[in-house]
């Protein structure tokens, strides 16, 4: 089974809706995980966008990196500059990818406005696994 480990900073939102996505686009053949330099707890706008399209990400929780995990990956994504820039060393067999997407949770304005900047970057993150070639 290969592994995959996408990071964030706070293991909030991108990296929590690309471990939901990854869990359902990719079957068995993978092992998915998120996780976060930091933690900051699960976003409740990440799992209500993902609500949206079926996925349930309510059980999933905010974790720190995970030293063996992550050296025993095949795939490790970053979805923003923190995270890559703070990621530890790796083994040279897990390949690294990097995916800078904003972060949702920044957004201002109103509720409606928040909500479509988490939808932005989920629909972002499902094209990105979709049509990556790192999993076929």
């Amino acid at each position: 089974m290969k592994r995959v480990y996408f990071l964030c900073t706070g293991n909030s939102c991108r990296s929590q809706m690309a471990e939901g996505f990854a869990r359902t686009l990719l079957g068995s053949q993978w092992e998915v995980q998120s996780a976060g330099v930091e933690t900051h707890g699960l976003n409740p706008m990440a799992v209500q966008v993902m609500g949206e399209v079926g996925i349930d990400i309510s059980k999933q929780y905010s974790k720190l990196i995970d030293l063996d995990y992550l050296n025993s990956c095949d795939v490790v994504v970053t979805l923003c500059g923190d995270a890559r820039d703070r990621c530890p060393v790796t083994p040279p067999q897990v390949q690294r990818v990097h995916w800078p997407l904003p972060d949702p949770a920044q957004a201002t304005g109103s509720d409606a406005d928040k909500l479509r900047a988490f939808r932005k970057v989920r629909d972002e993150i499902y094209h990105r696994i979709e049509n990556s070639e790192l999993f076929k």
